[in-house]
């Protein structure tokens, strides 16, 4: 026996509509919270997938600026290391430069007084090499966690000044030449119990220097090392090589004369040798300070080509990753009306029911 087959039963379109409203509601109520999520953190998106098709762009733009910033780091932090060096450096020129004026006049009666002078320069100088940014040892290198000098404030106990000591009281003995060659080999020595340096600055590797990094395949030396000269050359019969050592090896002689030795023709000598050495360190120290005021010179132009590059990447990454708030607002208030429209058009379906499409 065969069915009987009647007409299918299709609920009104009016149905449809109801839900293409309600479909509606929702995607202009997603585009608000959009809207608002944007117009309080005046961002496009809060990930890179929100950005759509400027994502890489942006992530481009963002390790391009995190980079620029880094060298920017880099600059701040050897521009400060280098300005405490350089008044680290001023103060031992003038050290320097006191003692070889006071070698040029030297009197009999004055030789105890400018020997306790030239003791206590010694112990400054040696703590001066230990100045420390922030606990970075400014005069060490890349062993910048240790200080380049041990025991500063034990400098005349230490075999350097014994050593010294010991060759000064031989003068008359020796006479001027060997006592000035045994002076400066004291001064050159790394030996452990000879050298007043670390054992990482005696002597330093080659390219043990601080350096920073402040563009793409560009870095500058940063600072100077106690034991040895990071500009300036020192060179000749009258230097250990090391302007730093020179000032040292010259203030520990001197703070070994006695009146004794005065008025010999080997202290005459011995005198006008540490006369030249004594000079050489002030010629020395100044062509550091000159070689760290050319790395500032580098710096600042670096600082400031980086600076116009930074500002340069952030404009174009606001332009990426930051929305026009005035815009914003003015989408968010339409947004809103029409938001508004779609639920009032939404309710106005709740009395529609299937017994009034029947009758």
């Amino acid at each position: 026996m065969s069915g009987i087959s009647g007409p299918t039963f299709s609920p009104p379109a009016t149905y449809g509509l109801l839900q293409q409203l309600i479909d509606t509601g929702n995607t202009v109520q997603s585009q608000l919270a959009t809207l608002v999520t944007q117009a309080s953190s005046g961002s496009v998106a809060s990930t890179y997938a929100g950005l759509g098709a400027e994502a890489a762009v942006s992530l481009s733009l963002n390790q391009e600026l995190a980079q620029n910033q880094t060298w920017l780091s880099n600059i701040t932090s050897a521009q400060t290391n280098i300005s405490l060096t350089q008044s680290a450096v001023g103060t031992l020129s003038k050290i320097a430069s006191s003692l070889s004026a006071a070698l040029d006049n030297i009197t009999p009666n004055g030789i105890a007084t400018l020997a306790t002078q030239a003791q206590n320069d010694l112990k400054e100088v040696a703590s001066i090499l230990d100045t420390q940014n922030g606990g970075t040892y400014l005069f060490a290198g890349q062993d910048s966690a240790n200080p380049p000098v041990p025991n500063p404030s034990g400098i005349l106990s230490s075999g350097f000044y014994t050593q010294i000591q010991t060759a000064m009281a031989g003068l008359a003995t020796n006479g001027a030449a060997a006592t000035y060659a045994t002076l400066l080999s004291i001064g050159s020595s790394n030996a452990p119990r000879t050298s007043p340096f670390s054992p990482a600055l005696s002597p330093p590797p080659p390219g043990f220097n601080t350096t920073a990094e402040i563009g793409p395949g560009e870095t500058v030396t940063t600072g100077l090392l106690a034991s040895a000269n990071t500009f300036a050359l020192s060179s000749g019969p009258n230097t250990t090589g090391s302007a730093i050592r020179d000032l040292m090896t010259t203030l520990a002689a001197v703070g070994s004369m006695t009146n004794a030795m005065y008025g010999t023709p080997a202290f005459t000598g011995l005198l006008s040798a540490l006369q030249a050495t004594a000079q050489g360190a002030v010629n020395g120290l100044a062509g550091e300070a000159s070689g760290l005021g050319a790395v500032q010179d580098v710096l600042t132009n670096a600082q400031n080509q980086l600076t116009s590059t930074d500002t340069a990447l952030k404009t174009q990454l606001s332009s990426v990753q930051d929305v026009n708030l005035a815009d914003v607002l003015s989408k968010l208030s339409s947004v809103q009306t029409a938001l508004q429209a779609s639920y009032k058009m939404i309710a106005n379906f709740q009395n529609v029911s299937l017994v009034n499409y029947i009758s």
